[in-house]
């Protein structure tokens, strides 16, 4: 592949074919991550790959779906394959904030407090229908999820790194459930929707779990590699058109007239924030990644697309009253923006 040479910053050349190189060396390691959850998960594969783009990118990861999915399982594999840290937090309405990040616990041998840290000191934390928590809990745990940090009593405690979370919503259940607010819920990189499997994959689900025999996935990949990975992910080629088309997508959520989508006008009450621009460049730059790519082509934007824009943007009564959805909104802007 005949690749241009490009300028960064001005002062050298740096040839896109040797990124490409690089890329296709240091990311084997997706193939034998993706091999080993598959041991444990069948199908999935989606989603599988979706969460590691929040890894990679360093975003957090809301998920909508019915119960039984394998949403805790997958964290869970993919915790064993990396060999880290893992925390399941069950959200229920008496959850306190010192449940989700800790307290002080008086010793009374020293007359001192002594701090006892609490599951968001791991590297994979399960949020397990978070919209039944209370929204202190809720606050509590954004916040840890925005700063990297925890304070507790007078001293603040950095989060081991990759920090992961992943929120899980119940879209069937609204009886005792408080709601994310829009502007927490921007807060996550990517929502995506889980959706039953298929017949035949069902079929391999039930095949494996009923033998009796506990299939555990190995440890394949260290943490150094996946930090190295987020560095290398960073200096994945994005070309100027690629960025613009970025921003046409994000602005065009916001004044969908100015794009000539007309019939949009009314249907949207907010566009998509300036996060979205960042995530959707970040995001788009792993998925360049995990397909083993050194450089960004318009067919990421339009994959990852979806997951990040569709809970930033809010539709009005009027969508709503007509059955439009979200994922139909940003379907008819990928329609519409041109393709660079």
């Amino acid at each position: 592949m005949n690749l241009p040479r490009i300028q960064k910053g001005g002062y050298m050349d740096v040839d896109i074919k040797k990124i490409n190189e690089k890329i296709e060396r240091k990311s084997i390691f997706i193939e034998l991550l993706t091999s080993e959850i598959g041991k444990v998960i069948v199908g999935q594969r989606n989603l599988i790959e979706k969460i590691l783009v929040g890894l990679l990118s360093d975003g957090h990861i809301l998920i909508e779906g019915v119960p039984g999915l394998a949403k805790t399982m997958i964290v869970k594999t993919l915790s064993d394959c990396i060999s880290t840290k893992f925390q399941r937090i069950q959200f229920t309405p008496d959850l306190l904030p010192a449940d989700i990040i800790g307290t002080l616990v008086y010793n009374p041998k020293d007359n001192s407090f002594k701090p006892r840290k609490g599951p968001i000191f791991s590297n994979f934390v399960l949020a397990d229908e978070i919209n039944r928590a209370p929204a202190k809990v809720q606050s509590a745990l954004l916040e840890a999820m925005q700063e990297r940090q925890v304070t507790i009593g007078d001293t603040t405690y950095p989060l081991d790194k990759p920090f992961l979370v992943m929120a899980t919503q119940n879209p069937i259940e609204q009886e005792g459930t408080y709601p994310l607010p829009e502007a927490q819920v921007d807060r996550f990189m990517l929502k995506l929707i889980i959706t039953y499997p298929s017949m035949e994959e069902e079929r391999g689900i039930v095949e494996r779990m009923t033998k009796g025999d506990e299939v555990v996935a190995a440890p394949v990949i260290k943490t150094d590699e996946i930090l190295a990975a987020r560095k290398l992910t960073c200096q994945i080629h994005m070309d100027e058109k690629i960025k613009d088309y970025i921003l046409n997508i994000v602005f065009a959520t916001r004044n969908p007239e100015k794009y000539g989508i007309n019939d949009l006008k009314g249907m949207i009450a907010y566009g998509a924030s300036p996060r979205a621009s960042i995530y959707l460049t970040l995001a788009s730059k792993a998925l360049a990644f995990i397909r083993r790519r050194g450089y960004v082509i318009p067919e990421d934007i339009k994959e990852i697309g979806y997951d990040v824009l569709r809970h930033r943007i809010i539709l009005t009564y009027e969508a709503e009253a007509e059955d439009m959805t979200t994922d139909g909104i940003i379907r008819r802007i990928f329609d519409e923006i041109e393709v660079p």
